[in-house]
């Protein structure tokens, strides 16, 4: 079994919360956010699961990346639906009705330090 980080259904399938403390029909859509540790497994191991379960939409969210994979399922296979980044403002499957401001999601970009844009000095002439 595996678990998304987040995870959503459509009203008409899961129309009120089950009164068990699990969730027995599969989302409809998944996020999962990546990182180092879980790039692997999101990719190799959870897709592949959710595909079998007939989840119709996947992000997947890359916070050191600033990139953002949208995934529609066509035949129990994943295509990409979109990729965005950064600051873009996207309209993402299957919540495509709002648009979405990326930079919402990321930590801020660290300030530059003063001259770190200038080219290196030159080196010393000899006299």
């Amino acid at each position: 079994m595996v678990v998304p980080d987040v995870a959503g259904w459509r009203r008409a399938r899961m129309p009120r919360l089950p009164a068990e403390p699990y969730f027995a029909i599969a989302p409809d859509w998944v996020c999962e956010v990546m990182s180092p540790a879980t790039r692997k497994i999101d990719r190799r191991r959870k897709l592949p699961m959710y595909a079998r379960h007939g989840v119709g939409h996947a992000w997947l969210v890359d916070p050191l990346e600033r990139s953002l994979e949208v995934m529609s399922l066509l035949r129990e296979r994943w295509l990409l639906a979109g990729l965005a980044s950064d600051d873009e403002r996207v309209r993402a499957e299957p919540f495509d009705a709002l648009e979405l401001e990326l930079a919402l999601l990321w930590e801020p970009a660290a300030p530059a330090e003063p001259g770190a844009d200038a080219p290196p000095a030159a080196p010393p002439t000899a006299p």
